[in-house]
């Protein structure tokens, strides 16, 4: 796969110039709704929730931010990767070109994106009287995590897409039930013990929870909530590999 991103790095950077640009074509803002759509975001659910969930709650501006950070960086990367093989099979049908470039570059595009947010994250923690220390230094263990586990299931998505043209509206809903589940805007001490444990089944939860310890609580989590986080990301990225094997001979018949 490396080999093959060096012998093709034009074409790749071109793909993922272009699938940023194309975000924001005829937009009079630009990028600026890189910025502005989270955080109006975050506005809405801050007035809503805040009365419900966050009222008592230390650092809840934080704790929402991290939560409805994640996820849109997920349902982003995800919902471009579904679709990056039907979006470009002009090109892949007639030029002899690896297909998960296609998956790869949405990811990127959805990476840089995220570090433009991620900026204002920082600058709403400072807000919320939060301490930065060493410690920060470890978010790029959660985000290197979540980056292999958008590209896998964004390899797995654009798969069935190409068979099953329904999965983009099967996704919409699991996305929609996704986000309930993953307590972006509610705590989980709420929920009896054993159900709490549930929750680590979310790989999104983990990586949200990952980043409310290292921001909130101030500490770097335990040596297996890591190997959790990395068993997430190893294997969504390997079952995409499998499917992509099993099926790239097959791509060219369905579009």
């Amino acid at each position: 796969m490396l080999e093959k991103l060096k012998k093709n790095r034009f074409l790749f950077e071109e793909l993922v110039k272009r699938d940023f640009k194309q975000k924001y074509k005829r937009t009079v803002l630009g990028m600026v709704w890189s910025v502005l759509s989270p955080l109006l975001t975050l506005f809405v659910m801050k007035i809503i929730f805040t009365q419900f969930f966050g009222r008592d709650m230390p650092h809840y501006t934080t704790y929402l931010f991290s939560g409805t950070l994640i996820m849109a960086y997920f349902r982003e990367s995800t919902r471009g990767g579904m679709n990056a093989l039907m979006a470009n099979a002009r090109i892949f049908s007639k030029i002899n070109i690896p297909k998960y470039f296609f998956v790869l570059s949405k990811n990127v595009s959805a990476l840089v994106n995220f570090l433009i947010i991620i900026v204002v994250y920082f600058f709403f923690c400072v807000l919320d009287n939060i301490t930065f220390g060493v410690h920060t230094l470890a978010l790029a263990f959660p985000i290197v995590c979540l980056l292999i586990f958008n590209v896998g299931i964004g390899m797995i998505l654009s798969a069935m897409f190409v068979f099953f043209r329904d999965t983009q509206y099967i996704y919409d809903i699991f996305l929609t039930l996704l986000q309930y589940c993953s307590a972006i805007f509610y705590t989980i001490d709420m929920f009896p013990k054993q159900m709490q444990s549930m929750f680590l089944l979310n790989p999104v939860y983990c990586y949200i929870k990952y980043f409310r310890i290292i921001m909130i609580d101030g500490v770097i989590p335990s040596l297996q909530y890591h190997g959790l986080c990395a068993f997430y990301a190893l294997a969504a990225i390997l079952v995409g590999i499998l499917v992509y094997r099993k099926n790239n001979h097959k791509f060219l018949y369905y579009i």
